[in-house]
């Protein structure tokens, strides 16, 4: 069942992309990338209706997203792409947005754009075409995503380069990206993990707890140098997406612990995703 904040989120997320599109980027001709910059192109080319190509672009995409994923991250992203081409539609293209220098509408469309996009992942859907491919796939392997839809999007930039003989489009097109990129790293921080020491005197309560987050628990017997009374220390990796849950774990189970955290810069081994 879909929480009514997190569908809040997605619709907030869908009103900040479309306003970007509507009122930044498509009076310029520039593009945001993956499937929406895609639909942009063939709109500025044929005239067709974008929200309407997006909408029709993402339906093999949210069919992949559903068998690889789950439920609630495709639930999440067709409200997300659903309520996108709604405000597409009521959002009129403002011509007179033109007057706006390039650069201030590659900026500000970027960071809508990332705004909308970053808060949608962080609920835990997503707004949509190649934000569903790299989501699939950063739940095999850990990177941060926004660096990765950078890269793939560098493609379609170039298209648009190529097609309409005007790199300059396609350089503020790359700059719109990169902001939307840097956004969504730094609001969706699940790539992000930190490792937990916590010494405690409830190691069951604990490590079940920890268990159910789900993550492992690795469980050390340790000794107090000055009281030289045995302890029980619990390590875990956690994602910063999970810390908060985490410390409200470690305050009802044990609020006397002693809890280090630290970042954790690499894993080398498994460490398992969380399905939605």
């Amino acid at each position: 069942m879909l929480k009514a904040f997190e569908l809040l989120i997605v619709i907030i997320g869908a009103a900040c992309i479309a306003i970007s599109f509507n009122l930044f980027l498509i009076p310029h001709q520039l593009i945001s990338g993956g499937l929406s910059g895609m639909a942009m192109i063939v709109g500025y080319f044929t005239k067709w209706n974008i929200g309407w190509i997006y909408f029709i672009g993402n339906l093999p995409v949210l069919v992949w997203g559903f068998i690889a994923v789950g439920r609630k991250f495709i639930a999440l992203s067709v409200v997300s792409v659903i309520f996108t081409v709604w405000f597409m539609q009521m959002i009129p293209i403002d011509s007179s947005a033109i007057a706006f220098d390039q650069t201030i509408s590659a900026v500000f469309g970027g960071v809508l754009l990332g705004i909308g996009s970053g808060i949608t992942l962080r609920v835990g859907g997503s707004s949509g075409g190649f934000d569903i491919v790299g989501s699939i796939l950063t739940r095999r392997y850990d990177f941060p995503l926004g660096t990765f839809l950078l890269a793939i999007n560098g493609m379609v930039v170039i298209i648009l380069g190529y097609f309409k003989q005007n790199w300059n489009l396609a350089l503020y097109s790359m700059l719109s990206m990169f902001i939307v990129s840097k956004l969504m790293d730094m609001i969706h921080i699940a790539h992000l993990k930190v490792t937990a020491f916590i010494i405690t005197e409830q190691r069951e309560l604990l490590s079940q707890r920890l268990l159910n987050l789900p993550r492992g628990v690795t469980l050390i017997k340790t000794q107090g140098a000055y009281s030289h009374q045995e302890k029980d220390l619990l390590m875990t990796v956690i994602t910063r997406y999970q810390l908060a849950e985490f410390k409200a774990i470690i305050k009802e189970c044990d609020p006397k612990a002693f809890v280090n955290i630290v970042e954790t810069t690499s894993i080398i081994g498994e460490f398992r995703k969380i399905k939605s």
